[in-house]
């Protein structure tokens, strides 16, 4: 099988710029600005799919090479690979209409404070990450079911539960990534039915059993959001000021299948 990245991928943008530089190679841009508009430069290829048709399923080796234009963007950005589970951009170019559903998800995350992206205390909430979320498939259920009472969630006492409940039903895994953005580095995910593994540069960052619930797409991203749920039970959401254009760059971008002993190159 043999698909074409640059088919694959469809460019979503608000208020950002997405610029293809050659094959498997992008430049993603949001412009300065203060923190009253979201402002987002995306790829994907998810748009107008259902979950349950996304692309992507285990065995397979993601890899590319990219550099960013800070060591601390605004916000957050990153690649990898998702489930779509949030429903903050199904406007943007008339995308599909989905319920929110917990994350399955294994990408390389960047996050500036004030985020606070995970459900357990101790693993590295903010900063450069690679992460790993595992949802099971009832779950969704469980989240369209309780969606009419999420006003409770400003209840401090409350939010400290759901989130402890939560990071009993979602399996979550992460490393800190230490390394400076700005320069260029070399970056692989491998997942397998029942292990994810996470390199930079040819060294292993995460090695974990937490393996997300296929099938999955692909994303790249850079954005001015932030959103926290400490373990204290603040849940906070906005958007950032950033004072200069924020940007990401990919380069020799790939999706190898590992189907019956040999690559497929996606």
């Amino acid at each position: 099988m043999h698909r074409s990245p640059s088919k694959l991928i469809f460019t979503r943008s608000g208020s950002g710029q997405v610029e293809e530089l050659g094959p498997g190679a992008w430049r993603l841009e949001i412009p300065a600005g203060g923190d009253h508009a979201y402002r987002l430069a995306q790829l994907d290829d998810t748009h107008n799919l259902r979950r349950r048709d996304f692309l992507w399923r285990p065995p397979l080796l993601l890899r590319l090479e990219g550099r960013a234009s800070d060591q601390h963007i605004p916000g957050t950005w990153g690649f990898g690979l998702w489930n779509d589970p949030f429903t903050l951009s199904l406007e943007l170019g008339g995308g599909m209409r989905r319920f929110p559903a917990p994350p399955n998800a294994a990408w390389f995350f960047f996050a500036s404070e004030p985020n606070y992206l995970s459900l357990r205390d101790d693993l590295p909430a903010c900063g450069g990450l690679a992460a790993v979320f595992s949802s099971p498939g009832w779950a969704s259920a469980l989240a369209v079911l309780s969606a009419p009472a999420a006003p409770l969630l400003a209840v401090r006492p409350l939010a400290r539960l759901a989130r402890r409940l939560g990071s009993r039903i979602i399996r979550q895994d992460a490393a800190r990534l230490d390394l400076d953005p700005r320069l260029w580095h070399n970056y692989e995910l491998e997942w397998t039915e029942d292990r994810v593994c996470m390199r930079v540069d040819q060294q292993t960052v995460l090695q974990t059993t937490v393996s997300p619930r296929p099938p999955l797409g692909c994303v790249v991203w850079v954005d001015n959001q932030y959103a926290a749920w400490t373990p204290d039970g603040r849940l906070s959401s906005g958007l950032l000021a950033n004072p200069s254009a924020s940007w990401i760059e990919l380069h020799a971008f790939s999706i190898n299948l590992k189907l019956d002993n040999h690559k497929s190159h996606v």
